[in-house]
């Protein structure tokens, strides 16, 4: 199935990243356009997917995660400015007729990712 989702695991707590805000661009000639604006669930994921059919299409995208507010929410103690604020991955989509899971692995100090299944 034509589709991209996301969800993040919070490494430093051992659970899903509950409540993060992140945000979907398609990069065009150079320039980020906003596609749409989620907040992850009790399960670390998004209600549904970022995009699916024939809005998910072929291109270079990137995912912006709002890594610094989740971890102050939860009362963390963070160094001014924080390590990470907000985690930027980029990630190009070569066949959009497939499902495209791109998960953030997270911690204050540390990210990491994967194409997952």
């Amino acid at each position: 199935m034509s589709r991209l989702t996301t969800h993040v695991l919070d490494t430093a707590h051992g659970r899903p990243g509950h409540g993060i805000e992140l945000s979907l661009y398609k990069i065009v000639d150079n320039q980020r356009q906003h596609l749409v604006s989620k907040t992850t669930n009790d399960d670390g994921r998004c209600d549904g997917p970022l995009l699916e059919g024939a809005a998910f299409t072929e291109g270079v995208y990137e995912l912006d995660f709002a890594l610094g507010a989740y971890f102050r929410k939860l009362g963390v103690d963070l160094p001014q400015p924080n390590f990470l604020d907000v985690v930027t991955l980029r990630f190009g989509v070569a066949d959009a007729s497939k499902h495209y899971h791109v998960p953030l692995v997270a911690s204050p100090w540390s990210y990491s990712t994967y194409r997952g299944s």
